[in-house]
């Protein structure tokens, strides 16, 4: 009866250590290496920096006549207060934006009326999505704009794509244009995890332990080269001189005696 209950007791205080440390057991075993991991920041998928996008070279300004108001005869001859009134500073966002895919359109564009060629199609595009992530900036709880930007920057990555598979060098010139970084998919996508990256970084710190050594033993020898040369050098001539005198042929030259006495002098300078 006492080992049943001591029994239940050790079988509620597992449980009870379980339930406090998550469902695991720790072992409390620790390396006595110093090697820290951080978990790398994860970033969002509609960051420029993840979607290839450089600092635009397009630019605006509010003195600026909106799209297609700059070619009217009327406007060229009115007073500057009626030429105010047609600026983008006077006009709603959407004049703003539109001049903004016009520039980029003009960038690549193959005639007037292309808008349905891939590079057209791309800086429309890449118009798009500049002006969403200046949105998100301002507004980073909007999830419906998140949601098509994300989209938006997976079609276009696929465009990009096909357009580097059917033509390279037009592909590098819309890039050029466009001021943008094309990051392909991975072959192998692995989630960074702590496990995997502490084996990694143990590896690499035993490497350089390894070479640690490896380049003070390389100094050491290098350090007994000098008097090693001067002691072959003078060995090779007591070895040759001991031959011619009991009547051998040398079996050491000269050449070889005068070499290992410049490597010496070499080392010795």
């Amino acid at each position: 009866m006492n080992s049943l209950l001591n029994n239940i007791k050790s079988v509620s205080l597992v449980a009870n250590t379980l339930a406090k440390n998550g469902g695991c057991v720790t072992r409390g075993l620790k390396s006595n290496l110093k090697i820290k991991w951080i978990r790398p920041p994860a970033i969002p998928c509609t960051d420029p920096s993840k979607t290839g996008d450089l600092e635009s070279t397009v630019k605006t300004s509010p003195d600026e006549l909106a799209f297609g108001y700059d070619k009217s005869e009327e406007l060229k001859d009115a007073p500057d207060i009626v030429k105010k009134l047609f600026t983008l500073g006077q006009l709603p966002t959407a004049e703003t934006k539109k001049l903004i895919r016009e520039k980029f359109r003009d960038l690549v564009k193959r005639h007037d009326m292309d808008y349905r060629s891939p590079e057209a199609t791309l800086a429309i595009m890449t118009s798009t999505i500049r002006h969403l992530q200046e949105c998100q900036k301002t507004h980073p709880r909007n999830r419906k704009s998140k949601h098509f930007l994300k989209e938006l920057n997976d079609k276009r990555k696929k465009y990009l794509t096909d357009l580097r598979r059917w033509d390279y060098k037009r592909f590098e010139w819309v890039l050029e244009k466009l001021n943008l970084v094309y990051h392909p998919y991975p072959e192998i996508w692995e989630k960074p995890t702590r496990k995997k990256s502490l084996r990694i970084l143990t590896k690499e710190h035993c490497n350089e332990v390894r070479q640690g050594k490896l380049d003070v033993y390389r100094a050491e020898l290098g350090a007994q080269q000098k008097n090693f040369f001067k002691e072959k050098a003078e060995k090779l001539a007591f070895i040759r001189s001991e031959e011619i005198a009991c009547g051998l042929e040398p079996t050491i030259t000269e050449e070889e005696i005068v070499a290992a006495q410049e490597k010496a002098a070499q080392l010795c300078k």
